[in-house]
């Protein structure tokens, strides 16, 4: 498969896992938080779908499209696990948090997504939906969408 196939079919798995995980969550009390804000994409999604949620985003940057740019307010710069205990010290609970951090580096990416897992569960409402590019732990596993191939995103509830 050429990267770009691989890319567009990433694209479309991640795009359909986050519908999903929002109808999932419509009765649901919660936030929405978008781990690793890139270029923004994910994010932008995330807004449009769910325009009646507070979405939070953590990076370590601020480099995303300028039509992506979160509210200030929204925006936690920093490495990922004091600013998700700054979230759950304030009491925020998400619904539903997308999971896109990583090196580029699998071995590295996998590891940093295990080592940050109990900070993620800290951070979520009983029942909400993780959305992953890697394997998290403490978990309970769901099954994909249809439409998502096996092993391409991962999908999770927390308890």
């Amino acid at each position: 498969m050429s990267r770009l196939d691989s890319m567009l079919r990433r694209f479309t798995a991640q795009r359909d896992g986050l519908n999903w995980a929002a109808e999932q969550i419509s009765t649901q009390d919660g936030d929405v938080l978008d781990m690793g804000l890139g270029n923004g994409r994910t994010y932008d999604h995330l807004r449009e779908v769910l325009p009646e949620r507070r979405v939070w985003v953590i990076d370590r940057v601020l480099q995303c499209h300028p039509s992506c740019v979160p509210p200030k307010e929204n925006f936690l710069q920093g490495e990922a696990e004091p600013m998700m205990a700054q979230l759950a010290e304030q009491g925020h609970k998400m619904a539903l948090a997308h999971y896109d951090f990583g090196f580029g580096v699998k071995e590295e990416d996998v590891a940093e997504a295990a080592r940050l897992s109990p900070t993620i569960a800290a951070v979520m409402a009983p029942g909400g939906i993780i959305v992953s590019g890697q394997p998290l732990v403490g978990f309970e596993p769901l099954k994909a969408p249809e439409s998502i191939p096996p092993e391409r995103y991962l999908f999770y509830r927390a308890a």
